[in-house]
């Protein structure tokens, strides 16, 4: 396992609590099949050496961590507002398209609305049909240094750059797909991981191994996370998170249809419909950082400027990322959506469910993990 071992990622935490507020998933596996036997580290070696840069097919999420029901519609609601927390509960089915590091659509499909994602190299669009609204925002032109030439398989996980990345700010792998969200469970394993291998099986019709994290600290509400990895490619296929004290999963994601085809290129080309309100954003350019040698820390980069600087407290699973005051974005709190879901502690408001927990303070600083709300305030009291 030595040559997969890093350091554990802030960003991990972090992705982890946004896939979850935003997107979908869930991995639909059929009976067991039979496969030729693999080790941990020759699964995770086929993840590291997948070739697979285009595909088509449908994800679907369930989540179950522990949340009241959500409203979505009723007197103060607006059309829309509820789509971040009512992906925290049930089901949702999506469909994802990718065509290389720089082009990727992702069509979220619920009875409220469809929600649209779609990146095309310096240009992405969001939209949602509940209001007929668009959103695009243009990335800075990248300059040489950030877009290094790339040959061959890709580098082994987890990647702490993406060489084929044509822009600093979006990519396809900045989408939540079984393979993104696999990618920041690798980068956790450490002495505080046992790794093993679980049963084969077959998802979204096609063969494959599992592998399985267990947490052997015991402040994570993580009891494992399992990988479903195709058999033929290393694709991750599905992602499956298990909290203690729950029987089945509280989290997943993973196709039930998947096609490694490239896709047909319009679609990743977006004209808003008629009538819809259209809003243009410029992302501010980001400083380009050392490329540091294969195994030494990622080096800092300059903030940007006025966007608060998240940092880390504890290790491993019991990591804890630290948002200063003033972070907590104005009417968080007061949202109503959010506000069925929030509950009142000491000195601020709190979100707790089966995997994560986050805190929110009157001065604005805000704490997540995947550990209890103890653990959050128990940060916060010694800063």
């Amino acid at each position: 396992m030595a040559r997969y071992k890093q350091r554990w990622l802030p960003v991990g935490v972090i992705a982890l609590v946004v896939a979850m507020a935003a997107m979908f998933a869930s991995v639909q596996a059929g009976a067991t099949v039979s496969l030729p036997a693999k080790t941990a580290d020759e699964i995770l070696a086929m993840i590291a050496r997948t070739e697979v840069r285009a595909l088509s097919g449908t994800v679907e999420q369930t989540a179950a961590l522990g949340l009241p029901e959500i409203p979505v519609a009723g007197p103060g609601i607006a059309p829309g507002a509820a789509s971040a927390m009512e992906l925290l509960t049930g089901s949702h089915t999506a469909r994802v398209y990718l065509d290389g590091p720089s082009k990727a659509r992702l069509q979220i499909m619920d009875r409220m609305a469809e929600r649209d994602v779609v990146i095309n190299g310096r240009d992405a669009w969001f939209y949602n049909s509940a209001d007929n609204s668009a959103t695009r925002l243009i990335a800075p032109q990248p300059s040489p240094a950030e877009v290094p030439s790339f040959a061959g398989p890709r580098p082994s996980l987890p990647p702490t750059s993406t060489p084929e990345r044509p822009s600093p700010d979006m990519s396809s792998r900045d989408l939540p797909t079984p393979e993104a969200m696999a990618s920041r469970f690798l980068a956790a394993i450490d002495d505080t991981t046992e790794v093993s291998v679980g049963d084969s099986s077959s998802v979204a019709g096609r063969s494959a191994y599992r592998i399985s994290l267990h947490p052997r600290n015991t402040a994570t509400l993580v009891d494992s996370v399992a990988i479903d990895v195709d058999a033929d490619t290393g694709l991750p296929l599905g992602v499956e998170v298990r909290a203690k004290g729950q029987t089945d999963p509280a989290y997943s994601l993973g196709f039930t249809e998947l096609n490694l085809s490239t896709p047909d290129s319009a679609l990743f080309e977006f004209t808003p419909p008629p009538g819809a309100t259209v809003t243009e954003k410029t992302l501010p350019a980001k400083p380009v950082p050392t490329m540091a040698a294969p195994g030494t820390p990622t080096p800092e980069v300059a903030p940007e400027a006025n966007r608060p600087r998240p940092t880390v407290t504890g290790e491993g699973w019991e990591s804890v990322v630290v948002l200063p005051a003033g972070s907590a974005p104005a009417g968080l709190t007061s949202n109503p959506q959010l506000s069925q879901a929030l509950q009142p502690v000491a000195g601020g408001r709190a979100l707790t469910t089966s995997l994560v927990s986050v805190l929110i303070l009157d001065d604005g600083r805000v704490y997540a993990g995947m550990v209890p709300l103890e653990r959050l305030q128990s940060a916060a009291a010694a800063q």
